[in-house]
């Protein structure tokens, strides 16, 4: 399951209100952990756990009772947790004494889930551990399993008695929860055939991401945005999930899933029903989750000719040197995966939501692994202002507005607007406004599953999938899936490890005119030497002035004689500056600028760059750069020097400096 390594940052306790009632710790249960030997369990589950308990949210009524194939005691549990805490705990410090209490409360039954046998062991651990810890008689089952034993292991609980007591009963299904339509539909009737849909809570760990929890409170909570989030005023809406890791020692799992499967259905589609959906009568559990199906059960399916319009896929190739070495494997070589395998592992779709409010503003989903950077952002475009007022002013072009929500691995909210630059003219530049949780909020790294967990024992399922929910959302992917089973590709692999992914995904949004708004970190401007001793201020602004350019290899990206007005940034790839008989003068690779004289001089173009490999660049135009150095004049000897080592040219860098 996707992303399942990264602990996120959550927020119980601002400052100056750390009442010590302000959260109740959750219910008192007894919780019973299928699967308990396996990853999820070492990885997540006890680390959230102990983190619970590390904050006080932790009824110190609660017992686990882990059961798996391994012939483990309860002390070898014990003791091979408390290995693996060690390792996976997601704090600053250890806490020896939570632990050794928490750990205390850790019990362990091995046996088949197909045998009745342990089922009634069970029973009988789990009364004995009710009267010694004070449980109330509440049992949380948790399914660390695949979901080819869900259905059966719902039906031993059943059969075993398990399903009513003076206690309530919940069981929590990870993910995927099916691998089609079809299987999420059986999928679905086996695990209701014996316990009640408000029993069932359907896990996606991404939603106890608290940037994710926090799109309801910021959309309904602050009056100047709500009455804007429509048609009439939002130009388009992208979603946006990169992992920089590859597939790992995951391909096994990944092969038979791809990232539509992974990703797309389950994470992003739920990201989408949180930020599209109708305002909800109140914030109860149903309330919301109804809002949320209405708006999956909106978004139109796709015929096959409209999927081949609308989406891209691709799968990434090997890393190489120059000399044609593999630096990094493919997917395709990656261990457990068929040498001529058609999963994609990169996806980019523009979807439509058929309904009042969203008819006719286009919202753009990728995802893929091997990517440039690991990042979930959500990007909201609005409207540009209408350019006519400022037609007898310097200012010749207006940008959107956009407000961006940073779910991971920064998390915060970020408002992107124009501002007038400080002088005598009317001049505009874009800025922004940002708020950081960790600014405002006092923080612990958590794992996402503490949210689910706490949830869960109070009867919370906000934050859970129901079984309409599912199916809708398994409604809107197949038809995608279904054509990419029927046409295999012809190009794969069409992007390298470490890029943007394939171009046809800047194709896709560019023949609506529009493109893809990359997120830069100042980290990412700092790996370029021409910007690595500037100020964060300057840094800011370069950034805001990137806009992104995707080229395939064999592209020509400057031609001789052109008049240059703009430089280059080679995020990745490689490209060969040409001299006039396409003599090889220099190759330029990561992380190098061209195009530099052109902003210089504003002179033609002396040589021809060609693209050697698919690259991925940003631009920065040469007004944005003229005016960057209007406000920080001390970059200007930078810019010298380079011109002065690179070019052997003398330039009067207070020529830059005016407007252009």
């Amino acid at each position: 399951m996707a992303d399942r390594d990264a602990p996120t940052s959550q927020f119980f306790r601002s400052h100056g209100a750390d009442a010590p009632d302000e959260n109740p710790p959750t219910h008192p249960c007894v919780m019973v952990v299928f699967g308990a030997s396996g990853d999820l369990t070492k990885r997540l589950l006890v680390p959230a756990l102990y983190n619970l308990a590390c904050d006080g949210l932790l009824s110190p009524h609660f017992a686990l009772v882990g059961t798996a194939m391994d012939g483990l005691t309860t002390e070898s549990f014990r003791t091979r947790m408390t290995e693996d805490i060690q390792r996976f705990h997601t704090r600053k410090e250890f806490d020896p004494y939570v632990w050794d209490d928490l750990v205390s409360r850790f019990h362990y039954v091995a046996g088949s889930f197909s045998d009745p046998a342990v089922f009634a062991t069970l029973k009988g651990e789990i009364r004995r551990l009710d009267l010694e810890h004070g449980a109330g008689d509440n049992v949380l089952f948790y399914f660390a399993v695949a979901p080819k034993f869900f259905g059966g292991l719902c039906r031993s609980l059943h059969e075993a008695g398990f399903k009513e007591g003076a206690g309530w009963r919940r069981i929590i299904v990870e993910k995927p929860f099916g691998t089609d339509l079809t299987s999420a539909r059986r999928l679905n009737e086996e695990v209701l055939a014996h316990w009640r849909e408000d029993q069932i809570y359907r896990v996606d760990h991404y939603l106890g991401k608290e940037t994710v929890q926090n799109l309801l409170a910021f959309r309904f909570s602050n009056g100047m945005f709500e009455p804007l989030w429509n048609k009439n005023y939002i130009d388009n809406i992208q979603f946006n999930v990169s992992e920089a890791v590859d597939v790992g020692s995951r391909g096994g799992y990944y092969d038979g899933s791809g990232v539509v499967r992974d990703m797309m259905q389950n994470h992003m589609f739920q990201m989408l029903a949180y930020l599209c959906m109708e305002v909800p009568g109140s914030f109860e559990p149903d309330a919301i989750r109804n809002e949320k199906a209405k708006l999956l059960e909106s978004v139109r399916e796709y015929t096959p000719e409209e999927v081949a319009r609308y989406a891209v896929r691709g799968q990434y190739g090997p890393l190489l040197d120059d000399a044609g070495h593999v630096l990094s494997p493919g997917y395709r070589d990656e261990k457990d995966v068929a040498p001529n395998s058609r999963t994609e592992t990169y996806a980019a779709a523009r979807l439509h939501i058929d309904n009042w409010r969203w008819e006719g503003v286009p919202v753009y989903l990728r995802s893929g692994k091997a990517l440039w950077k690991r990042g979930t952002e959500i990007i909201v475009e609005f409207k540009k202002a209408p350019e006519v007022l400022f037609k007898k002013t310097p200012v010749t072009s207006l940008g959107p507005n956009r407000l961006i929500f940073h779910i991971q691995p920064h998390q915060g909210i970020e408002i992107q607007f124009q501002a007038k630059i400080p002088g005598p003219r009317l001049g505009l530049q874009p800025v922004n406004m940002r708020f950081g949780y960790g600014d405002a909020f006092k923080a612990s790294r958590y794992t996402g599953y503490e949210v689910m967990l706490y949830a869960c024992s109070h009867g919370d399922a906000t934050l859970f999938s129901r079984g309409d929910l599912v199916e809708a959302a398994w409604r809107v992917a197949q038809p995608i899936l279904d054509h990419w089973a029927d046409t295999p590709p012809e190009d794969f692999p069409n992007y390298t490890r470490g890029g943007w992914g394939p171009k046809g995904a800047a194709t896709l949004i560019a023949k609506d005119g529009r493109r893809w708004h990359e997120v830069v970190t100042e980290e990412v401007l700092r790996k370029v030497p021409l910007f690595k001793d500037c100020d964060d201020l300057f840094l800011e602004q370069v950034i805001m002035s990137l806009r992104s350019k995707q080229v395939a290899k064999g592209e020509l990206v400057i031609r001789r004689g052109d008049i240059g007005r703009e430089l280059y940034l080679i995020a990745r790839g490689r490209v060969e500056v040409q001299g006039p008989s396409g003599e090889v003068i220099r190759v330029l690779r990561d992380g190098d600028l061209f195009g530099e004289v052109g902003v210089l001089l504003s002179r033609p173009r002396n040589a021809d760059v060609k693209a050697t490999r698919d690259c991925d660049l940003f631009v920065l135009e040469k007004a944005d750069f003229s005016r960057i150095l209007r406000d920080h004049p001390q970059f200007a000897d930078a810019v010298r020097t380079v011109a002065q080592e690179r070019y052997r040219l003398e330039v009067d860098t207070s020529t830059l400096m005016k407007p252009v």
